[in-house]
């Protein structure tokens, strides 16, 4: 689907939310989001009975991948098309609470707004602690303006927590909810060592099943272990120590300076490209 030339989307180039998704380190933050989302008992089983994720780690995570870009960089038909597709999706989905043996609705907007604030405070704490400089003030113009993608998967925007003051109380009430949990901790080995995908080949198979490739790869699942809340960590039997966080936080730094050394047509997605053309098109000047 292709937009007007001066549909700048849900966002535009002004907006804190580009600054954030320019940023490549973001890869580490969908890492993260997925292993804080895994420890509440309703999403991991919510995502165990209705996911191929195990038989297609890699689609799904080109799919998860193609969806955020398509929100924060395309036009705004492009955005909302993406999140009607996945409210009819949710929509039809049905899962059996492990506790309880009742059956509830992937679409509940409890589910939804923990997803969403997993991700989205992933994504800010990831590119924050690998070095990106905000000012508290667009700290929670970030958390603000997200809440128009909440609406996109059917939640209530004024229900959405719209600063670091309301996602940090978010957490303190969600709390209670959270457990290690058998599929939380299957989730979290398997994030943490994923079965190498067919389409990479016999020899990039090879190198990621005990090579470099596999051992840069747990160095960056190991950085977005080690960036989650302190109370996460403790949950997964990791230590709460405030020098794990620090570890963390030197590692994606790293992480970021090498990416960002990287050209950057190497690493935007004709998405993000075509979202960049529009601004081109819009900023030169009338003759």
């Amino acid at each position: 689907m292709t937009g007007s030339t001066d549909d700048l989307g849900l966002f535009g180039p002004d907006s804190v939310t580009w600054r954030v998704h320019d940023e490549p380190i973001l890869v580490v933050a969908g890492l993260r989001s997925l292993y804080l989302q895994a420890l509440h008992p309703q999403a991991i089983a919510g995502v165990a009975q209705n996911s191929d994720y195990r038989s297609d780690p890699f689609g799904r995570l080109l799919r998860t991948s193609s969806y955020v870009a398509t929100t924060v960089w395309g036009t705004i038909a492009e955005a909302e098309a993406a999140g009607e597709r996945i409210r009819r999706l949710h929509a039809r989905l049905r899962a059996t609470d492990p506790q309880t043996g009742e059956k509830f609705r992937i679409d509940h907007p409890d589910l939804l707004r923990w997803v969403h604030v997993a991700e989205v405070e992933s994504f800010l704490t990831t590119a924050t602690r690998a070095g990106l400089a905000l000012s508290p003030a667009e700290v929670d113009r970030y958390y603000a303006e997200q809440r128009r993608s909440a609406a996109l998967v059917g939640l209530d925007p004024a229900g959405v927590p719209g600063s670091a003051a309301e996602v940090a109380a978010y957490y303190r009430d969600v709390r209670p909810q959270l457990r290690m949990t058998r599929q939380a901790a299957d989730t979290a080995l398997f994030l943490t060592a994923p079965p190498v995908p067919e389409q990479l080949g016999l020899p990039w198979r090879l190198g990621l099943g005990f090579g470099p490739p596999r051992l840069a790869y747990l160095g960056i699942a190991a950085t977005a272990a080690g960036l989650l809340p302190t109370w996460a960590r403790r949950m997964y039997g990791g230590l709460g120590l405030p020098a794990a966080g620090h570890c963390a936080a030197l590692s994606a730094r790293s992480l970021r300076l090498a990416l960002r050394a990287v050209p950057r047509d190497l690493l935007e997605g004709p998405i993000r490209k075509a979202a960049r053309a529009r601004v081109q098109r819009l900023r030169q000047p009338v003759t």
